[in-house]
């Protein structure tokens, strides 16, 4: 024991963690209902913004200017969420750090979508290309909405299922007791 045998056998060295270089791409963090929430808010976004570069004319311009701005920046903003949850960056980040910043993108972009949607409809001359621009935008709003709401109700769910039996911390609970006594 004086030579120090004894932990030779048994102790290993800790493991440095390696440094990925590859890009790492997964859609572990996506499961169940996420994939296809971030696919749909994805394809609406980039229809809105395909269907808003597509208008030739307009009477006035400053609704479709401001739809073409919040729907390029949804659909910017989306891939970028999609990158981080298919990426090694969501484990760089945290998962709480992501899923904060998720839920709470989600509310803002659907804001704004459906703001410059509602602008757009208003200021649209009425051609079928800017009804399609404004519908795609009212769908990708709908989806940013849902999805927020979808994690609102898993929050909830968790919080609920999270709480202690013992909510007010009362002092003469079991719990609150130490487990040795002193004497």
């Amino acid at each position: 024991m004086e030579n120090g045998a004894v932990y030779n056998e048994t102790t290993e060295p800790e493991a440095k963690p390696s440094r990925r270089r590859s890009f790492g791409c997964t859609l572990r963090h996506l499961s169940g209902w996420r994939l296809p929430a971030k696919a749909v808010q994805a394809l609406f976004s980039f229809a809105a913004v395909i269907c808003e570069e597509i208008v030739e004319d307009c009477s006035n311009c400053g609704g479709l200017y401001f739809f073409e701005f919040t729907s390029c920046s949804a659909f910017l903003l989306s891939l970028l969420v999609l990158c981080v949850y298919c990426t090694d960056v969501y484990e760089t980040l945290g998962e709480d750090k992501v899923e904060k910043l998720n839920f709470w993108a989600m509310p803002v972009i659907a804001a704004w979508f459906l703001i410059a949607s509602i602008v757009f409809a208003v200021t649209s001359s009425g051609s079928a290309i800017e009804h399609a621009a404004c519908t795609f935008g009212f769908l990708a709003s709908i989806a940013f909405v849902l999805e927020f709401v979808i994690q609102y109700i898993h929050r909830r769910k968790q919080n609920v299922a999270g709480q202690s039996e013992n909510p007010r911390n009362t002092p003469s609970a079991t719990e609150n007791q130490p487990l040795n006594k002193q004497t």
